[in-house]
């Protein structure tokens, strides 16, 4: 059997491990999930779960991980201008991730302490340093221009919390919609 059959094998188990943990935190809070709710779902042997994890902690580390990658490929696309459908776009890819991503969405209905939110606010705090370190101040400070920033993206965390808690009953477009108003009229003019 060829390594590309069996890096095919290992790659589908281990989407199929992750499809299953999104499934079970549907039912089930993050703290009472296991590695047989796992395997059930996803249909597979024990042995196969911990081939590619340790253990829950460790299960949920990867997915950590995926999801601030995800995020920071995203956030890496945005440059802002005043372009009502680039900003649109953005806005609304990020909310599509959110509703689609349950590790994310049940994150930001409760936040509570928990290593996720460490390493989303270091990734930020990175973010923001590069940005102003690599952006020529015009009309503000770097400093000003950083705390502008984080300004942005913690409004943006905050309208995510308040959709996901209620549910997502407003359309991804509705809450883009808003985003988009408020990062054009409130923070580009203060940025730019």
């Amino acid at each position: 059997m060829g390594s590309k059959t069996r890096d095919e094998r290992y790659h589908v188990a281990e989407e199929a491990i992750l499809d299953a943990f999104f499934l079970v935190l549907k039912e089930k809070e993050l703290d009472r999930i296991t590695v047989s709710d796992i395997i059930k779902k996803a249909g597979i042997v024990r042995s196969t779960f911990y081939n590619h994890f340790e253990d829950i902690p460790n299960l949920i580390n990867a997915i950590e991980d995926k999801t601030l990658n995800d995020i920071f490929s995203l956030m890496k696309t945005f440059h802002p201008e005043n372009d009502w459908d680039m900003c649109k776009s953005f806005y609304l890819t990020i909310c599509e991730y959110t509703m689609t991503n349950p590790f994310l969405a049940s994150l930001l209905r409760d936040p509570q302490e928990n290593t996720f939110f460490r390493k989303t606010v270091t990734m930020f705090h990175r973010y923001v340093q590069k940005v102003t370190q690599t952006t020529a101040a015009i009309e503000h400070s770097k400093e000003d221009l950083s705390y502008m920033i984080a300004c942005s993206i913690g409004s943006t965390i905050g309208v995510l919390h308040k959709w996901a808690k209620d549910q997502f009953k407003d359309s991804p477009e509705y809450v883009a919609n808003l985003l988009t108003r408020v990062f054009l009229s409130g923070m580009l003019p203060n940025i730019l």
